[in-house]
């Protein structure tokens, strides 16, 4: 889905190279420092972040977008800790539940 909404290898390339100084647009680089948050230090989400996230998402897709962090982050965590992590993830591209076209 993400590919199909325009998310290219340049895009990838400007999150993993400091994006807040990069072209993604404001809605991304909001998105990408809750990510930040909630991987590093959930004290991050300062009012002002949040103020920024509402201006571009609904409380809704805030909510969706944290528990997909949150459970991603989680998962690997325990694939970690299990000694599961591939060395090497193919990509595969899977639809999203209830974004059937």
């Amino acid at each position: 889905m993400a590919r199909e909404q325009g998310l290219t290898e340049e895009h990838i390339e400007q999150i993993e190279n400091d994006y807040a100084d990069s072209t993604l647009s404001e809605r991304d680089k909001a998105a990408l420092q809750l990510t930040d948050a909630i991987v590093g230090d959930p004290r991050q989400v300062s009012e002002s972040l949040q103020k920024e996230l509402r201006n571009h998402f609904s409380d809704e897709q805030i909510v969706e977008m944290s528990l997909g962090v949150g459970l991603f982050l989680a998962l690997s965590k325990v694939l970690i800790s299990l000694g599961l992590e591939p060395e090497k993830m193919d990509v595969e591209i899977t639809p999203t539940p209830g974004t059937y076209h």
